[in-house]
């Protein structure tokens, strides 16, 4: 019961701060955005980051969702929460190699 109630407030929280970063509050909320110079963020494809952005974490809160719903089944507690946990923290460094690629120059 406890791991469903931690899957629920996680991914509540990861889809409200996907939809809630913006253009007009990306430069206090976006790490790495708030400390470019004023030229680097002329030349930043925000609009198009943000679009990354928000799809990103809304696919990590539904996919983390479906694998511990389907894991949860299948498994014990103990390995659902491993399973849970990883899902959630592994595409992270992805989303950054992707975005550095993508967005940096």
């Amino acid at each position: 019961m406890l791991l469903v109630i931690i899957l629920i407030c996680t991914n509540i929280f990861l889809v409200l701060v996907s939809q809630a970063v913006n253009k007009d509050n990306a430069d206090l909320l976006l790490s790495g955005y708030n400390t470019m110079s004023k030229a680097e963020k002329e030349n930043f494809k925000l609009d198009e980051y943000l679009v990354y952005f928000k799809k990103f974490f809304f696919q990590l809160a539904l996919y983390s969702s479906l694998a511990t719903i389907i894991s949860y089944v299948l498994f014990d507690e103990l390995t659902t929460t491993i399973i849970y946990a990883l899902t959630v923290c592994l595409p992270l460094p992805l989303f950054i190699y992707r975005s550095n690629k993508k967005f940096k120059k």
